[in-house]
């Protein structure tokens, strides 16, 4: 028998065994009928203020991706003052909810998600809409839109998922959204 293994090929079986060494060893042992069952939720973000994009694999096989959230924790931060802070999972969570139960294709614009003190304080004392204790101090909260979806489409189906607080600016265009007790204005 002779083995024919030009620098193509062995490339190639390299690759191979390499990408097998990458794959845990609880999902190689793991029944075909569950490896097509396992999930990865991804979320995609416009930041309206800062112009940045993200689209990211925010949880796989049954885990956050510390790397993914780095990245939200990034584009969701208070862009007046440059300061970021964890944002609450759950919150990431109920968008992807929303984006299943609403078939949303487009990403999320992100209004306003995480505030620093000084950003909140400097807002409430302009606008009557904005909470002393907002629920984007804590990274549990974001104001969105979405192109081509209607505001109220968005806000209803948020109600009846009962996850937090829905507040409909249809004047400012976006709804709110956080993961405080269950609520509406």
């Amino acid at each position: 028998m002779t083995c024919n293994l030009d620098r193509r090929n062995f490339l190639k079986m390299g690759l191979g065994i390499l990408g097998c060494a990458l794959i845990p060893e609880e999902l190689l042992a793991a029944p075909a009928k569950l490896r097509k069952k396992l999930e990865v939720k991804t979320l995609n973000f416009y930041n309206l203020h800062t112009e940045e994009k993200l689209s990211v694999n925010y949880w796989v096989n049954g885990q956050y991706v510390r790397q993914a959230l780095k990245k939200i924790n990034f584009i969701f931060r208070d862009h007046r003052a440059n300061i970021s802070k964890p944002i609450d999972t759950e919150l990431l969570d109920l968008l992807f909810t929303m984006k299943k139960g609403l078939k949303i294709k487009e990403p999320f614009r992100i209004i306003s998600g995480y505030r620093a003190p000084l950003t909140n304080e400097m807002l409430a004392q302009n606008s009557d809409g904005v909470a002393k204790n907002s629920y984007h101090l804590k990274g549990m909260a974001v104001d969105i839109s979405l192109e081509g979806m209607n505001l109220k489409k968005i806000s209803d189906f948020a109600m009846k998922l009962e996850k937090g607080g829905v507040g409909y600016y249809p004047q400012s265009n976006f709804v709110h959204l956080d993961v405080g007790p269950v609520r509406h204005w």
